[in-house]
């Protein structure tokens, strides 16, 4: 297990759980974002458990499971260009940019740990 892999792995969960987190707290930017890409709002419980089963998906790969990893950061690329799609098709790509990080986050973790 490289450097690389731990480090980009633990801000991968980190950001993932901390988007969880916010969506579960409602938080105005949060709703207001979904609401402007068509996402109804009572979603966001639902899109917080998926992020937050990613993270606990890709700490267990650290600690010691490694395929419960790979899944984990394939299903956050997936959520994410999910997200990304979302924000084109509802022509919001001016809050597109966390969407796009955490993609690219994502990506990193699956890439590293395959």
């Amino acid at each position: 297990m490289g450097v690389a892999y731990v480090v980009v792995v633990v801000v991968t969960a980190a950001a993932a759980a901390f988007s969880a987190a916010v969506d579960f707290s409602g938080h105005r930017y949060v709703v207001g974002n979904a609401e402007a890409n068509g996402v109804p709002v009572g979603w966001l419980p639902v899109l917080g458990v998926l992020k937050a089963a990613g993270a606990v998906g890709l700490v267990a790969g650290l600690l010691g499971v490694p395929v419960v990893g790979v899944l984990a950061a394939g299903g956050l690329v997936l959520f994410f260009v999910g997200a990304v799609v979302v924000h084109v098709r509802a022509r919001t790509v001016s809050t597109i940019g966390p969407a796009v990080v955490f993609l690219v986050l994502a990506a990193g973790s699956l890439w590293l740990s395959v």
